[in-house]
């Protein structure tokens, strides 16, 4: 039986020390909740507030292994992602989503296949009205997320190109 081998990615550790003042390093202690710690992709952004209908309607979408960068403005009242919506994430090709703010049905989360941190979780539903803003920088923990922009996550933390 032949064994199939994969370079393990550069953890960003070792990129950091590469391409130092090229990156940005998120000061945000984020909790890994996903079922995949290590993970990058392109940027694509949503900033929302308490309302979870616009990231679901993009995770909707084919990911193409982007990562979807979410400022919820570090609310933690409501959950901006559970598990129907992280597996929609997954289901569509999106290689991550990181959520300044809460999420909620950690334990589902944690078995599937797609990167997801967040600051916490909280069972409270957020609002489905729609509101925020799609595929425009935002800012949180220290760095700009620009639409389009490499992003790297595991263990130690996020870097973004700058």
């Amino acid at each position: 039986m032949d064994e199939q081998t994969t370079a393990e990615p550069i953890g960003t550790a070792d990129l950091y020390d590469e391409r130092g003042d090229e990156l940005q390093s998120v000061s945000t202690q984020f909790q890994s909740i996903g079922g995949r710690a290590r993970f990058s992709g392109p940027v694509r952004t949503v900033r929302c507030h308490r309302d979870n209908a616009l990231l679901k309607s993009i995770l909707g979408t084919p990911g193409d292994g982007a990562v979807l960068v979410v400022d919820g403005g570090g609310a933690l009242e409501s959950a901006l992602v559970g598990d129907i919506i992280a597996q929609l994430g997954a289901d569509n090709g999106w290689a991550g989503v990181i959520v300044n703010g809460a999420i909620r049905d950690r334990v589902a989360i944690a078995g599937l296949p797609i990167g997801l941190k967040a600051l916490g979780s909280n069972p409270a539903k957020s609002s489905k009205t729609g509101a925020g803003e799609a595929d425009v920088p935002v800012s949180f923990g220290g760095v700009v997320f620009r639409p389009g922009a490499m992003l790297w996550s595991d263990e130690d933390g996020i870097l973004v190109e700058r």
